[in-house]
C-alpha cells in the first residue's frame, strides 16, 4: 500500500500536541480478539512503544500488553489481537499500513512487528491498539537505500542506566534532540536487589532476596517492566528508532560465556544452571527490546551481533562481547587486576571466533566512508594509579585490558586490512572517555588505527575518587587518553559527514532529580583520513 506524504510538522510540536490533546482512537469494532484470545479491559501500554532496527526498506515496531507493569503474570493466560498503524503521516492521514498480530503469553503479551514495504530515509509514525485502548504515537525513521550517496547521519549513544542510581533527565534531553537513531550499548537494566536512597526509585524484590540477583523469568521481566515505566526512557524511545545490544547487568555482573561471575556462594551456580538463568534473562531481554533476531523460546543462546548500513557514508557493526567471551583471567569474576594478566591471557576472546570472523569479514568488505564498532566495554588500554608497594600496574579484566592479545590481533586486522576510518563506540565504564586507539599503547609513537568514544552512564555512578585519580595520572599512565570526565552523567550525540565525526558529551547537571538542564561539556573530532581524536 502507498503511503501519503506527510504535511511539515515538526516532531516536537507533534509529540507536544499529542501529550496535551491525548491519544485519538483509531476507527474499528469495539474489541478486537482472536478465537479463544482475551478482551483487554485496562489500558495495555504502560510500557510504552518502541520502534528499532531500522532497514531501508523495514524497521521493527514494539510494545507488550500489561495489566500490571511489575506483575509478570497479571496478564490474562490467552492470546490477544492487537492492530498495528504506520504512516507517513504525523496524524495518521491519508494512506496508511495497518495489520493485526498476536501478542503470545508465552512472550509475555509482546510484540514484534517487523514492517516491510517501507521507503528508505523516510520518517514514519505508529501506534497500537487493542479493543478500545490505543498506545501513543511513536516516530520511526528507515535507513537510508544500500548504497546511497549519503552525506550526513545523527546519532546518539547511551547505556548504564541504573534505576536505582536516580533519575533519568538525560533521556529527557535525548528525546528532544535531532537524531537518525539511538545506540544503546549495553546495561539496560541492572539485576541487584532493592536498596536506593530515592524511595521511587527501587528495584523489584526478586524471587530470592538477599542474593542480590535475579533467577526466575518473572524477575527479569519485572525489572525490565519497571525500567519501561520510566517517562523520559518511553519518551526517548518513542522518539527514534534505537539499535541495541546488551552488556552484563542484562543477566549478571561481569558474567562470561556460561560462567557465573560470581565468587560468593551460594550466589554461584555450575554452567547448566547458569545457563537456564541466561535463558531467562535472554527471553525477557528480547520480549522487551525493539530488536530483529531470531528468537526460540527457552534458548539460552541468542545470536545479537548484527550489522547495518547507512547508504554509503557509514557502516554499523554491533557486537556481543558477553555471550561468547572466556573468562577473565584473574578466575575470580572480573574486576581490578594486574595488567600482566591480561597480556599473558593468549587464548581468551570477548567475541569468540564466529563473531570474530563475521565483523572482520564485514570491516574487510565495507564499501561505507566510516567503519564504526559499536561494542560494550573500553577498547584502548586503561591504567589505573597504583598503590604504595605495588609493583604491577592494575587494569580492569573485564575490558579488553584483560583480553589483550585478542585486542591485538583486532587493531593488526584494523591496520593490515586498511579499513577505511574505523571509529570504536563503547560504554560499561560510567565515563566519558575520548582515545586515540594505538597499535602498541606501550609506544605513545606508534600508528594510531582507530578512534575511540566511550560514553558515559545515563545514571550510573563512577566513583570520584577514581575520576580525580584517573584525571591526574592519565597523561602518564594513559597519554593515548584526549578526554576524561567521570563526574557527569548523559550521553553522546554524534554529528557524522563525509569529511569527519563530530562526538558531543552532552551532560545534566544532576540526576537527583527528574528534570535538569543538558549542556555540551566536551565536543571532539576525527577527520576522514586521519585516525584519532582532536577537540572540536
Amino acid at each position: 500500500m502507498s503511503v501519503a506524504d506527510a504535511a511539515p510538522i515538526s516532531r516536537r510540536a507533534f509529540l507536544a500536541g499529542s501529550a496535551a490533546t491525548g491519544v485519538v482512537l483509531l476507527a474499528g469494532p469495539a474489541d478486537v480478539r482472536l478465537a479463544h484470545g482475551a478482551v483487554v479491559r485496562r489500558y495495555p501500554f504502560a510500557l510504552g512503544v518502541a520502534s528499532g532496527d531500522p532497514l531501508p526498506h523495514r524497521v521493527v515496531l514494539w510494545t507488550r500488553l500489561v495489566r500490571d507493569p511489575l506483575d509478570a503474570g497479571s496478564m490474562p493466560r490467552r492470546p490477544v489481537a492487537v492492530e498495528w498503524e504506520l504512516s507517513r503521516h504525523p496524524r495518521f492521514r491519508g494512506a496508511r499500513r495497518h495489520g493485526v498480530v498476536r501478542a503470545l503469553p508465552r512472550l509475555a503479551h509482546s510484540v514484534h512487528v517487523d514492517v516491510g514495504g517501507l521507503r528508505p530515509a523516510t520518517d514514519y509514525w505508529y501506534r497500537f491498539r487493542v479493543g478500545r485502548h490505543v498506545s501513543e504515537t511513536g516516530r520511526t525513521r528507515t535507513a537510508p537505500e544500500h548504497g546511497a550517496s549519503i552525506q550526513h547521519l545523527r546519532l546518539g549513544v547511551a547505556n548504564c542506566q541504573d534505576w536505582q542510581s536516580g533519575y533519568w533527565p538525560a533521556y529527557t534531553a535525548l528525546a528532544d534532540e535531532d537524531l537518525d537513531v539511538v545506540l544503546h550499548l549495553g546495561d539496560y537494566i541492572y539485576e541487584s536487589d532493592p536498596a536506593s536512597a530515592y524511595r521511587d526509585r527501587l528495584h523489584t524484590k526478586p524471587h530470592r532476596s538477599g542474593l542480590n540477583q535475579l533467577f526466575t523469568l518473572a524477575d527479569y521481566r519485572n525489572r525490565h517492566a519497571l525500567y519501561k515505566t520510566d517517562p523520559a526512557l518511553q519518551a526517548a524511545h518513542a522518539a527514534f528508532p534505537w539499535v541495541v545490544t546488551w552488556d552484563d547487568h542484562e543477566v549478571e555482573s561481569n558474567y562470561a560465556n556460561r560462567v557465573d561471575a560470581d565468587p560468593h556462594r551460594p550466589r554461584r551456580q555450575g554452567p547448566v544452571r547458569f545457563a537456564r538463568e541466561r535463558a531467562r534473562a535472554y527471553q525477557a531481554y528480547y520480549e522487551h527490546m525493539p530488536i530483529r533476531v531470531p528468537y526460540r523460546v527457552g534458548s539460552p543462546n541468542l545470536r545479537i551481533y548484527r550489522r547495518f548500513d547507512f547508504g554509503n557514508l557509514l557502516r554499523l557493526n554491533v557486537l556481543d562481547t558477553r555471550q561468547y567471551r572466556t573468562p577473565q583471567p584473574d578466575g575470580r569474576g572480573g574486576g581490578y587486576g594486574a595488567e600482566d594478566a591480561g597480556r599473558a591471557n593468549t587464548h581468551g576472546t570477548l567475541m569468540g571466533s564466529g563473531q570474530e570472523r563475521w565483523l572482520h569479514a564485514g570491516l574487510r568488505s565495507s564499501p561505507a566512508r566510516w567503519n564504526v564498532i559499536a561494542q560494550q566495554v573500553m577498547m584502548s588500554r586503561l591504567r589505573f594509579p597504583t598503590e604504595p608497594g605495588q609493583t604491577q600496574y592494575v587494569t580492569n579484566l573485564d575490558q579488553w585490558d584483560g583480553y589483550a592479545p585478542a585486542r591485538d590481533r583486532l587493531l593488526h586486522f584494523l591496520a593490515s586490512a586498511r579499513v577505511a576510518n574505523p571509529v570504536v563506540l563503547a560504554g560499561d565504564l560510567h565515563a566519558s572517555c575520548f582515545s586515540d586507539v594505538r597499535l602498541n599503547f606501550d609506544d605513545p609513537t606508534s600508528q594510531i588505527v582507530a578512534s575511540e568514544y566511550l560514553a558515559t552512564s545515563i545514571s550510573s555512578g563512577f566513583a570520584p575518587g577514581d575520576d580525580a585519580a584517573l584525571k591526574a595520572a592519565n597523561p602518564t599512565l594513559n597519554p593515548h587518553i584526549r578526554h576524561f570526565d567521570g563526574a557527569r552523567r548523559g550521553y553522546l550525540r554524534i554529528d557524522v559527514n563525509r569529511q569527519r565525526v563530530q562526538v558531543e558529551q552532552r551532560s545534566v547537571d544532576t540526576i537527583a532529580t527528574r528534570s535538569s538542564p543538558v549542556r555540551t561539556t566536551a565536543a571532539f573530532v576525527t577527520a576522514a583520513g586521519s585516525p584519532g581524536v582532536v577537540p572540536a
